[in-house]
């Protein structure tokens, strides 16, 4: 019978409400909610996909579905029973709690997880293992802002909501790509433009992104100089007289020295450090000032940095001497990146915090929670944030790592670093949904969980809206839900340890009751909520204590801030370089950012074919400038290495980036590109773009500075190409077990007409393929037997081999080696699954082009509807009149392009504005 089943999309801190279609246990399908207040029915090109990540296929080929153990490193993982699996676990945690103490054992979580699962993980480390050490990869994302509202204005509470939105009259965008990263809010940005085109939009970043595009005026800064930035515009508002003299002296503390921090920070030299004109910076501070409400909106470039908590409470600064906060469309609103960063932080998930936003330093909140939780004492001894626990890991002073719903093996800086880390515990746990992660080759223990569309519980966005999370159908094979796994290993262990028992939890409703407790008279308090009021009433925003008829939407209207006397704080903090600078040896700085229609390092959105669409190949872009002087072009190969490692990737001229500026995604991990480091330690395997990014971090927030490495970019000579496709869904693990083999290599999944999907491998070396990895490719494929079309010479280091489909109409696999660009006409043929039969003896003929002409494949704009540029291109040119929205309202007519998700409007756009009409009205 078909389902309808409301719960919450998993991706982004957005939180958009969805519907998801079920069949008995499978989902079919999914759709946005028109009655949640995050978005209004609307989803993002990953969040209206989301079915197409529980497929049958997906369940049978990517999924965890039993608990497995591994004998030794490097062996498969054998199939368990969870019995088996939870007492070797209660077993080992329990013999090395003995030998090491209790900080001898680690934690690493994540913001996917929902909040009773965060609670359940937090308790189990705390008040029965006995350590602090437990820590989130929200710590890669919204720590800095956490640190930043804290100490400007005494508690982790972002003021503002999404309603402020169509009720700003200035909207700052800092360190965020809003149009790619939360798509859904920029949908509202545009239609808050739409009816209110007085509204000014700035954005700061070091590249042109799609929201730059859009924005009124661009701060195109060097990469790093954001404080320097928010002084300079804070030192113009000064001196023009455009701060709020009277709200300073009334609700705030600290301005004198902040004053004086700033006197030498003029327009001038702020300008001169940013790398922008002086009169941009002049024309910001009077928007951001004047304006009668002004809201920022900030996120990974803030927070990623070694400045990540300065760079925060500078905006926040901003805000305070312009009383631009505590009222409609006003406030500094940090950007969540995961769809529980928050649920996180409220339960205390992190090293740093305790639940209901209480402080493990702090005595009486260690008491508070151990009352709660009914132990004598937690531990007082500072945990170890992500990068320090890592390092201890690698140092040997943590002997255990459960790592759970996250993949450092691909996510972390220093790659090099966190393999040393988990190579040397003696115990590494891995609770995950997808089998294929980088981590998984590390664990001793593989936990299968489960996932979206398959579990209960709550999760909060970035305007502190608690939705429910709803399961649709039950977990596939033996996986189960991540609370319940912590809680069975708890009871075992609390047998072992002889603690009284304490997580006797059946459903996940208990362990949110507790949490609920745990904001009791908190600034958090949600007391007055419960899973019934969720239900029936819908997400509700916190503040919602015992006895509120409802939530609060905007903080501190009252202007009394979460300090102890009611004040906010201005921080003084002078501006710093980045850690790392460019140098002879490496004149380039690295940033990494977002791909549009994928998720972080893609574990789950990288299961669907058409999200790679957009764009399915890795790419280092840099600016066409610098290219030349160091004899670079687009398509070539580029090595990009930095001081801890490096990355083979194919390069694009983009005039986006800056100059002596690099940018690369960051979701390509060793999972999808990879291959041979000639000049590393023992020609060791490359270990994606986390190989080049650095682990140091703010001293405040313990945050990473992913946003800045100083990297050397040099063209490579790998003259021998091997292109490899097939249409089969199961080819994937096969291929890419063989990345490492070449000097370079990528392999992804791919849509084809007709609901074909396969994958594509492209790969390179410096010398010609051996016949017996060539082999190897074709047993991958399945490119054996009488059937396969075979051209070799030897001689010249040149191979083809070719399967048709069972009607011998279209290719069903390839294989092609030689040099670069030799019969690449056949990837096209293969892609678009075209007739083989009008090129006859050519599919062979390693000099000969095809019969007829084959265009090549238009890069898809649309990934709702599968639009490609050439299609755009085409209808814009009949597109009559001059008028750009006239000409964008047609081309949606048409094709509807850009009406679903939106995502891909910037790009629409700019295909409007460089496309001419070839009629007239």
């Amino acid at each position: 019978m078909r389902q309808e089943t409301r719960s919450t999309c998993p991706y982004c801190g957005v939180g958009c409400g969805v519907i998801i279609e079920s069949q008995g246990t499978q989902i079919t399908g999914v759709r946005g909610d028109p009655d949640h207040p995050a978005n209004f029915g609307r989803l993002c090109s990953k969040g209206s996909t989301l079915h197409l990540t529980a497929t049958p296929m997906v369940l049978q080929t990517r999924r965890l579905l039993q608990p497995a153990l591994r004998a030794v490193r490097g062996t498969a993982a054998e199939a368990v029973g969870w019995t088996q699996a939870n007492t070797h676990i209660a077993e080992r945690l329990a013999a090395i709690r003995a030998e090491h103490g209790p900080d001898a054992i680690g934690f690493y979580i994540s913001g996917q997880l929902l909040t009773e699962d965060y609670h359940a993980f937090n308790k189990l480390a705390r008040a029965l293992i006995g350590t602090n050490n437990i820590d989130s990869n929200s710590r890669l994302c919204m720590s800095s802002a956490v640190v930043g509202y804290k100490q400007s204005l005494g508690a982790d509470a972002p003021p503002a909501c999404y309603e402020d939105l169509e009720q700003s009259d200035c909207l700052f965008i800092a360190g965020a790509n809003p149009a790619w990263a939360h798509p859904i809010l920029f949908r509202r940005i545009e239609d808050a433009r739409l009816k209110r085109p007085q509204m000014k939009i700035i954005v700061v970043d070091p590249r042109r992104t799609e929201s730059a595009e859009f924005a009124d005026l661009h701060l195109q800064i060097q990469p790093g100089s954001d404080v320097a930035l928010f002084q300079g515009l804070l030192h113009a508002c000064i001196w023009e007289g455009w701060i709020d003299q009277g709200f300073i002296a009334a609700h705030t503390e600290g301005f004198a020295e902040l004053k004086a921090l700033v006197r030498a920070m003029t327009p001038a030299a702020a300008a001169r450090i940013c790398g922008i004109q002086e009169a941009d910076l002049l024309q910001a501070a009077q928007w951001f000032a004047q304006s009668p409400a002004s809201l920022s909106l900030y996120c990974m470039g803030l927070n990623q940095s070694t400045s990540g908590t300065a760079k925060n409470t500078a905006l926040i600064n901003l805000h305070l001497a312009t009383g631009q906060i505590g009222r409609p469309g006003a406030g500094p609103f940090s950007l969540t990146g995961q769809p529980n960063a928050m649920g996180g932080r409220e339960t205390g998930g992190m090293a740093t915090l305790l639940p209901g936003h209480r402080d493990p330093a702090n005595a009486a909140h260690r008491a508070e929670i151990a009352r709660l939780w009914q132990v004598d004492a937690l531990p007082e001894t500072p945990g170890k944030t992500a990068i320090e626990l890592f390092e201890a890991a690698a140092r040997g002073e943590i002997r255990a790592l459960w790592i759970a719903c996250t993949n450092p093996a691909q996510s972390l800086p220093d790659q090099a670093l966190v393999r040393r880390a988990l190579e040397r515990c003696e115990l590494v746990i891995l609770q995950e949904a997808f089998a294929d992660t980088a981590t998984a080759a590390y664990a001793d223990v593989l936990l299968p969980a489960a996932t979206w569309g398959e579990k209960e519980g709550t999760v909060t966005n970035s305007e502190r809206r608690i939705s429910r999370v709803r399961a649709a159908v039950p977990p596939p094979g033996s996986a189960r839900a991540d609370w319940e796994i912590v809680r069975d290993v708890a009871q075992l262990l609390e047998k072992r340890l002889g603690a009284p028992r304490r997580f006797g939890y059946e459903r996940p409703e208990q362990l949110w009751l507790e949490h609920r407790e745990a904001t009791r008279g908190r600034d958090l308090d949600i007391t007055g909520l419960s899973y019934g009021l969720l239900d029936s009433a819908g997400p509700q925003q916190w503040p919602f204590p015992e006895g509120a008829g409802a939530g609060q939407a905007r903080l501190y209207q009252d202007r009394r801030f979460a300090t102890p006397d009611g004040r906010a704080r201005f921080i003084s903090q002078p501006f710093k370089p980045a850690r790392e600078r460019p140098d002879a040896k490496h004149p380039f700085v690295l940033s990494t950012g977002r791909l549009r229609d994928q998720w972080h390092g893609m574990s789950r959105s990288g299961v669907v074919p058409r999200l790679f669409g957009h764009e399915g190949t890795p790419l280092l872009r840099m600016n066409p400038q610098d290219m030349p002087r160091r004899g670079l072009k687009d398509g070539d190969l580029v090595r990009v290495r930095s001081a801890r490692g490096a990355l083979t990737l194919p390069l694009l001229g983009d005039a986006a980036i800056a100059p002596a500026q690099a940018y690369v995604a960051m979701s390509w991990g060793q999972e999808f590109v990879s291959g041979r480091d000639s000049e590393g330690s023992e020609g060791q395997v490359l270990l994606g773009i986390n190989a080049i990014t650095q682990p140091a971090f703010c001293p405040d927030s313990r945050q990473p500075e992913l946003k800045f490495a100083a990297v050397d970019i040099q063209r490579l000579e790998l003259p021998w190409r091997l292109s490899a496709a097939v249409w089969d869904e199961q080819a994937g693990a096969a291929l890419r077990a063989l990345l490492g083999e070449l000097d370079y290599g990528h392999c992804v999944p791919v849509a084809g007409p007709e609901g074909r999907q396969g994958w594509s491998f492209e790969g390179a070396s410096a010398s010609p393929l051996l016949p017996a990895l060539i082999e190897r490719f074709a047993a991958a494929l399945g490119l054996r037997g009488a059937s396969v079309l075979r051209y070799a010479d030897t001689r010249r280091g040149r191979a083809r081999l070719l399967k048709l489909d069972d009607g011998g109409q279209t290719l069903h696999g390839l294989l092609r080696v030689g040099e670069a660009g030799e019969g690449a006409w056949l990837q096209a043929l293969w892609r678009e699954a075209a007739a083989v039969a009008p090129h006859g003896r050519r599919l062979l003929a390693p000099e000969a082009g095809p019969a007829q002409d084959l265009a090549p494949r238009s890069p898809q704009v649309c990934n709702c509807f599968d639009v490609s540029e050439a299609r755009i291109r085409g209808q814009l040119a009949q597109c009559a009149g001059a008028d750009p929205a006239e000409r964008l309202r047609a081309l949606q007519g048409a094709l509807r392009c850009g009406t679903q998700c939106g995502s891909c409007l910037p790009a629409l756009r700019r295909l409007v504005d460089a496309t001419p009409c070839e009629l007239t009205a």
